[in-house]
């Protein structure tokens, strides 16, 4: 797709602070919107409004409440008020500005035809959300840059440890090797209990489960260390018993000809598996994107210029995040390479999963 020639559109950007909402604000949104706004911290999401100003100067013609996770080539209209084309039009035009892969918009008051005459298209709704997770019934987006992305089902993990199976099984309904009406919880929990370390999935697990699971499906496994991983925080009885398990994985991997590559997986070698319409399932922490290291599972599967796009099956939604933010998710290339650096020896862990006819994942 084309990128988007637009003339700037007048606007003034100020910080969202919920307990001193600006007099314009105030004067314009509708109590609920306005509420809803405040109802959670937003503040690890840099929230700002983009005001478009009235003719007299005083006033705002419109509004809009937008955010973004960090380390993220994107940007999340929550809400616009007032004249709402203006506000949007306000928005897509900063996000040109900063050379922004997409705009995103929650679709809380956005109807499908509002969206559509600003030129976003629906996002498809999620198949799976976790009884916690927050966000509106449907989203929207607009892409600002070349490249075509095609849309995967977007479906939030059900536990806190089903992160490596979800990535797996989005995977593979992208691919079209499984049905997206087969992408439920009861295959969550059935992929997640053949991968599982207890309670984490780590690489060399998820690769043998995957394969064992689609044996047309080429798996490759990479991690550039060989000892146990994902085992630091725990006591060190508590480490020995799961490290047997991971080396009964690799014997497992062994078995069934599953390839451990030890080399570090470079972005350049994502970008080119992405371009082979390969999958990689790949390791990140959470510190960059949420505030806290935590490993876990995302799946990427789309490029753009100067961003991977991912999915991740979990949203924070004690900081409004949303499936919006997870799903379509442009990440640039050194953000991806940092947050993909896991534990003090930075190692990095993914599995590649190719079509079954086109042949195993090399680089």
């Amino acid at each position: 797709m084309p990128p988007h020639q637009e003339s700037p559109v007048k606007s003034t950007v100020v910080p969202f602070e919920p307990d001193t909402l600006p007099a314009p604000l105030r004067r314009l949104g509708p109590h609920d919107v306005l509420e809803r706004w405040r109802a959670v911290d937003r503040s690890a999401h840099a929230p700002h409004l983009v005001a478009v100003p009235g003719h007299d100067g005083e006033d705002w013609a419109a509004a809009a409440l937008v955010t973004a996770r960090p380390d993220t080539a994107y940007l999340k209209i929550v809400d616009a008020v007032g004249d709402v084309p203006a506000a949007v039009g306000a928005v897509v035009s900063s996000a040109l500005h900063r050379g922004l892969a997409q705009v995103k918009w929650e679709g809380w008051t956005a109807s499908a035809e509002m969206a559509a005459g600003a030129g976003f298209a629906p996002l498809g709704v999620p198949l799976a959300r976790a009884e916690d997770a927050g966000g509106p019934a449907s989203g929207y987006v607009r892409w600002l840059c070349d490249g075509a992305v095609t849309e995967p089902p977007y479906y939030g993990q059900t536990t806190h440890f089903t992160c490596g199976a979800v990535t797996a099984l989005v995977a593979q309904a992208h691919a079209g090797t499984l049905p997206r009406e087969s992408l439920d919880r009861t295959a969550e929990l059935t992929l997640w209990r053949d991968a599982t370390n207890f309670p984490a999935c780590e690489p060399v697990g998820l690769g043998v489960a995957v394969r064992r699971a689609w044996p047309s499906s080429p798996v490759t496994i990479f991690l550039d260390v060989d000892r146990p991983v994902l085992l630091d925080h725990l006591t060190e009885s508590e480490r020995e018993w799961r490290a047997v398990l991971q080396r009964v994985s690799r014997r497992s991997a062994g078995e069934t000809g599953v390839p451990i590559d030890a080399r570090h997986l470079p972005m350049t070698a994502i970008r080119s598996a992405i371009g082979r319409r390969e999958r990689v399932l790949l390791l990140v922490s959470l510190a960059g994107m949420q505030g806290f290291d935590v490993p876990h599972w995302v799946l990427c599967h789309g490029a753009v210029p100067g961003a991977v796009v991912i999915e991740d099956p979990w949203a924070n939604a004690a900081t409004g995040d949303t499936w919006v933010d997870a799903h379509l998710l442009p990440v640039p290339d050194a953000s991806l390479d940092a947050m993909s650096l896991i534990s003090s020896d930075r190692f990095r862990g993914a599995v590649v999963i190719g079509s079954p006819e086109r042949g195993a994942a090399s680089f």
